[in-house]
């Protein structure tokens, strides 16, 4: 572990998931290997291939804050601004005595308010454009989770947006925690939103043929790293850390749950939606990760891959751990979220540190699901389809967005 700065730890989550609104839901649904993917009712997907998705069912915004706010924001803002209340009481965090300049929050996002852009649009097209929504702009921009979680909660320090596709989530938490070691903030809600589930979002997506068309059962429909993989299931959620400075947590009596110790950002530098065939994008990504965490390959116990389930992806990140940790990549057991939930876009890196973090506390690893066919180019340990007990005090998480963005945490457990 590097020294020489200031040490940052979660002492707080919550989440808003396909698996439910709490985290002890979530996790235990992880264990299980069930999943969260069902018929798409969030929009008609009648004329795509894809007719699945990954939903947060049954979300009432009002439940968290007050429901007049709650219509004035979009719903990857609503989403954003439930897991922060969570994670805020999951921190005991009382932030009236806290001094709110040292409160900020750093919120990954990828797209913003589509669904919203998608109906606004049709307003304008068909009654004129006087006729949108007052609060139209206001909602749609993908800074406005941050701004609302700031708004509500009263966070007047360190604020930004991370907005790089894929891999905002953990590039948020990676950058609150650099934030934090430099003095910024003392405590930082950091973590990632996304709510984009409609006929832009679907459109856009099948027509490049990145999601599945495996749509029976629907559980099925996300199988990382199996042969029979053909593209990413479509899914939204929300989740939020609570970061501190280690004297900040042990001076208010917090309980410690993990400590973030390494964090690494790359480019593929190669293509507009295709990751690089020889994996050294996400490759450096890892190797700096690691690095910055002070450790070497053998330190790390377990990988939470990006694993999307799209034939490209999966073989890719498979070459680039191989790049990485050499002979050792196929003594690391990796799995994926995404078998699960799918795929959260910009959200999805925080709701897989959320898995992380457990793993660290708990020693179980969460299974891959789906993974029935072996595919002879994915031929690393993906821990198929029941979870399994390890002690895991290093884990490595990984996320790769479009445009070749890459970004990777190493999350450790807390010791004195």
């Amino acid at each position: 572990m590097n020294t020489g700065r200031k040490r940052v730890v979660i002492t707080g989550m919550g989440l808003m998931s396909p698996l439910g609104e709490t985290v002890d839901e979530y996790w235990e649904s992880l264990l299980k290997g069930k999943s969260g993917i069902a018929a798409m009712t969030l929009s008609d997907p009648a004329e795509y291939p894809c007719k699945v998705s990954g939903e947060v069912s049954n979300f009432d915004p009002g439940t968290y804050v007050n429901p007049k706010e709650a219509k004035r924001m979009a719903r990857f803002s609503q989403l954003a601004v439930a897991a922060a209340a969570v994670a805020v009481e999951d921190a005991n965090l009382d932030l009236s005595k806290e001094n709110s300049e040292r409160l900020g929050v750093v919120m990954g996002n990828g797209i913003g308010g589509f669904p919203t852009t998608e109906d606004n649009a049709r307003v304008i097209f068909e009654k004129g454009g006087m006729k949108a929504s007052p609060f139209f702009i206001p909602m749609i921009l993908p800074n406005m989770a941050a701004a609302n979680v700031s708004r509500i909660y009263h966070l007047k320090g360190y604020t930004s947006t991370i907005i790089t596709a894929c891999a905002a989530g953990n590039q948020a938490i990676g950058e609150a925690a650099e934030a934090i070691r430099r003095g910024a903030a003392d405590v930082l809600l950091a973590g990632a939103c996304e709510a984009g589930i409609c006929q832009l979002g679907l459109g856009g997506f099948n027509v490049i043929r990145a999601l599945t068309r495996n749509n029976e059962p629907p559980e099925g429909a996300s199988r990382p790293f199996d042969a029979n993989r053909d593209g990413f299931v479509p899914a939204e959620g929300a989740a939020i850390l609570i970061l501190e400075t280690l004297e900040h947590a042990i001076s208010r009596g917090a309980n410690i749950l993990a400590e973030i110790v390494g964090y690494g950002v790359s480019s593929d530098a190669f293509h507009q939606v295709q990751p690089d065939e020889d994996g050294s994008g996400p490759a450096r990504a890892m190797k700096w990760a690691i690095e910055d965490a002070g450790l070497g390959i053998d330190e790390i116990d377990y990988i939470n891959a990006h694993g999307t389930s799209t034939p490209k992806n999966d073989l890719v990140e498979t070459l680039a751990i191989k790049k990485v940790f050499g002979k050792r990549a196929y003594k690391v057991p990796v799995s994926s979220t995404k078998s699960m939930i799918g795929h959260a876009l910009g959200g999805a890196g925080a709701l897989e540190a959320v898995a992380c973090i457990k793993t660290i506390q708990h020693g179980e690893i969460h299974p891959t699901i789906n993974h029935e066919t072996p595919d002879p180019e994915c031929d690393l340990d993906y821990v198929p389809n029941e979870s399994r007990t390890r002690d895991v005090r290093h884990a490595l998480s990984n996320s790769f967005g479009f445009g070749g963005q890459n970004a990777c945490v190493v999350f450790a457990r807390y010791e004195e």
